[in-house]
């Protein structure tokens, strides 16, 4: 297995995320950057951990579809 980069992945990888409502772009990274718990972010945040959940699906099921090359519907793009 290679350590390269794909850097076209890399760049719909961003793109994705970048398109993402702010609040949920924030709680996303927090996540799987910042190695935080729900927990962590729904008392940094003032969300429940249940409302942090939701926006993780949101996030991941909208990073998935973009990678997989599907667009976005319009109104899936604010959820």
């Amino acid at each position: 297995m290679s350590d390269e980069v794909d850097p076209e992945l890399l760049r719909r990888l961003e793109e994705a995320i970048d398109a993402m409502p702010r609040k949920q772009r924030a709680i996303f990274l927090a996540h799987r950057l910042d190695d935080m718990s729900y927990q962590e972010i729904a008392d940094r945040t003032g969300l429940t951990v249940r409302q942090v959940e939701r926006q993780m699906a949101r996030a991941i099921y909208k990073l998935c579809k973009q990678m997989d090359g599907y667009p976005l519907h319009w109104w899936e793009r604010w959820f």
